[in-house]
């Protein structure tokens, strides 16, 4: 073997090294941009979330705007039990945002319990379905969707909510895990 054939030889072989280290460097690169959301989103997700249960929770019952449904007397005036909420959010406009404060409008889903002292989650007064969020007031203001006389739900969700999220209104509502954590916090609520 002369010199030229060993130097080439290991030349090659090192050049190959160097490709499998860059190859592996960029595939993990892309995995790893693939497997983690994109943190503005994600964070601004997060906070609207925050921002639907807080207003949610520290609304009247009735601000809820859900026809017939109101949370029995508690024991003295002044004593009002705690809503408890979980928040499924569709979608929100302008959806090019990335910041909370510039959201305007909110699509989601709410399933609230009102959390009177020793009333298990069976039996309890709750408030739930699609509704409207809209950012842009403070307090922020609250539309539930609701069937009337005239209207049949599905068409009064259709109405009020841009297709794209009134698609998923008619089938998605609460994930699993936020479920598990409004009857945790339910429970708490209510002493249980």
């Amino acid at each position: 073997m002369t010199l030229r054939e060993s130097f080439a030889g290991w030349y090659r072989h090192r050049l190959a090294g160097v490709a499998v280290v860059l190859a592996v460097t960029a595939g993990a690169v892309v995995l790893a941009d693939r497997a983690v959301p994109e943190p503005a989103q994600a964070d601004l997700q997060g906070q609207i979330v925050a921002r639907m249960r807080t207003t949610l929770e520290q609304a009247d019952p009735g601000q809820h705007q859900h026809a017939g449904h109101g949370a029995q007397q508690a024991a003295t005036k002044d004593e009002k039990p705690p809503v408890v909420c979980g928040i499924r959010v569709y979608g929100y406009e302008p959806a090019e945002v990335t910041a909370l404060a510039d959201v305007r409008t909110v699509y989601g889903f709410h399933l609230c319990g009102v959390a009177e002292r020793g009333r298990p989650w069976d039996v309890a007064v709750k408030l739930a379905g699609p509704l409207i969020m809209d950012m842009s007031t403070d307090p922020p203001g609250i539309q539930v969707v609701e069937a009337t006389a005239d209207v049949m739900f599905v068409d009064r969700l259709r109405q009020m909510f841009p297709d794209r999220y009134a698609e998923l209104a008619q089938r998605e509502a609460l994930e699993r895990s936020e479920m598990a954590d409004l009857r945790r916090r339910y429970d708490t609520a209510a002493g249980l």
